[in-house]
C-alpha cells in the first residue's frame, strides 16, 4: 500500500514540482494550497507524513503543527517544514513545537525523498513489536541502524550472586544503576502497613529492572527479590542514560514499553478487586506460566505458597485450601512442591 503525503505549500510551481516527485517515487500524494485547508486535508486524508511550508497565507506553517499537535487523530502524523534560506534562523521555533525535520528552499528531489523516506523508516520502527529485555531492545537497536548494541551493556559487567529470598534492592532507595538478569528469577513487591506484600511484578532471565526508576530520576517504588539463586549483572545509571539519551527512537521504546507496563497493573489491581479467590489463584497460576514456560511440556514450578499468595493478592491459606481444590479438580497436580498446570484452558477461562 502506498504511503501517503500531504504537501501543504501555496506557491503553486513548487506544490506542483513538488507533488510530481512524490508521485514519481511511488507515494501517494495530497496537495493544500493553505494552513487552513491543509489542517482540514490532514483531518480528512490521515496522511502518514506531511510536508509542509512555513510562509503562507490564511495560516502559517507554525499555525498548522499547533493546531495538529493538539488534536488526537493528527498529534503522531509525522512533520517536515519547508523553508527559504531566511527563515532558517526561525527553524528552532518550529522544531522545538514539535517538528520532525526541515528542508531548505530551494532542495532536490534527493534531499526531500531522503528526508521523507528517514523519517517514514523510524515511524515504521516504532510499530513494530519488540520484546522487552535484551533481546527485544537488540532487534530494536538494529533496526533503527544504531551501531550500539545492549549487549555492551551487559558484558563484561559485574555480576552479583543472590540467595534465594535475598533482597536486591528496596523501595525508597535512591535509583543508581539498572539490573540485567542473568540468571534466575526475580519479583517485585510492595509492603503496607500491617507487612503485608503484593507482588507488582516477575522477571525471568534476559529481563531487565529497575528502568522505571532510573527514567523518573527517582527512588526505586517497591523492593526487588531473589525468588531462587540468582546472577544478575550491575549496569551504572550513567550508562544506561547515555543510551536512552544518545538514541531518540530506543527513548520514544521505552517509553512505550513504560505505557504497556502501566496498563498491565491496572489491569492486574482490577483483578485484585473484584475477581474471586479462585479466579485470582487461576490467574496467578496463567500469570506464571506465560512468564516462565519453556517449550511444549506441561508447565511445572516450584514457588514458596507465600510468594504464589502474594501474587495472587489472597492470604496464603485460602490460597492453599484453593490449589487443594484444583488438585481435586484435576486441573493441577503438585509433586514434591512442584506445582504442574494439567488444564491450562479450564484456568485460562476460570469463571468469576
Amino acid at each position: 500500500m502506498l504511503k501517503k503525503i500531504l504537501l501543504i505549500e501555496d506557491n503553486q510551481e513548487i506544490r506542483e514540482n513538488t507533488a510530481e516527485i512524490l508521485e514519481l517515487s511511488n507515494y501517494q500524494v495530497v496537495t493544500a494550497p493553505d494552513g487552513k485547508q491543509g489542517i482540514e486535508m490532514a483531518l480528512s486524508e490521515k496522511p502518514d507524513l506531511i510536508v509542509c511550508d512555513i510562509m503562507m497565507p490564511v495560516l502559517d506553517g507554525y499555525g498548522v503543527l499547533h493546531a495538529l499537535h493538539k488534536n488526537d487523530a493528527t498529534k503522531n502524523i509525522p512533520f517536515i517544514f519547508l523553508t527559504a534560506k531566511t527563515e532558517r534562523l526561525d527553524l528552532r521555533k518550529g522544531m522545538e513545537m514539535g517538528a520532525d525535520d526541515y528542508i531548505t528552499k530551494p532542495f532536490s528531489g534527493t534531499e526531500l525523498l531522503s528526508a521523507i523516506e528517514g523519517r517514514l523508516k523510524k515511524i515504521d520502527l516504532l510499530k513494530q513489536e519488540f520484546g522487552s529485555g535484551i533481546e527485544g531492545v537488540n532487534k530494536l537497536l538494529h533496526a533503527a541502524g544504531s551501531k550500539e548494541s545492549l549487549e555492551a551493556l551487559t558484558s563484561d559487567r559485574d555480576i552479583n550472586h543472590y540467595k534465594k529470598k535475598q533482597t536486591i534492592y528496596n523501595e525508597g532507595n535512591r535509583a543508581s544503576r539498572l539490573f540485567y538478569v542473568v540468571k534466575g528469577k526475580v519479583k517485585t513487591y510492595k509492603t503496607n502497613d500491617d507487612g503485608k506484600e503484593l507482588v507488582v511484578d516477575l522477571y525471568n532471565q534476559g529481563d531487565f529492572l529497575g528502568y522505571v526508576a532510573l527514567l523518573e530520576e527517582s527512588t526505586y517504588k517497591e523492593t526487588a527479590e531473589a525468588m531462587e539463586d540468582c546472577e544478575l549483572a550491575l549496569i551504572p545509571k550513567t550508562d544506561f542514560d547515555e543510551l536512552v539519551n544518545n538514541n531518540p527512537v530506543v527513548a520514544r521504546k521505552f517509553i512505550q514499553m513504560l505505557a504497556k507496563d502501566v496498563a498491565e497493573k491496572e489491569e492486574q489491581l482490577l483483578k485484585l478487586a473484584y475477581n474471586s479467590l479462585r479466579k485470582k489463584v487461576a490467574d496467578a497460576l496463567m500469570s506464571l506460566q506465560r512468564k516462565y514456560k519453556m517449550g511444549d511440556a506441561a508447565f511445572s514450578i516450584n514457588i514458596s505458597r507465600e510468594n504464589l499468595a502474594s501474587i495472587a493478592g489472597t492470604a496464603t491459606e485460602s490460597l492453599i485450601r484453593t490449589l487443594g481444590d484444583f488438585r481435586t479438580e484435576k486441573l493441577i497436580d503438585i509433586k514434591e512442591g512442584h506445582i504442574i498446570i494439567l488444564n491450562e484452558k479450564k484456568l485460562e477461562n476460570m469463571l468469576n
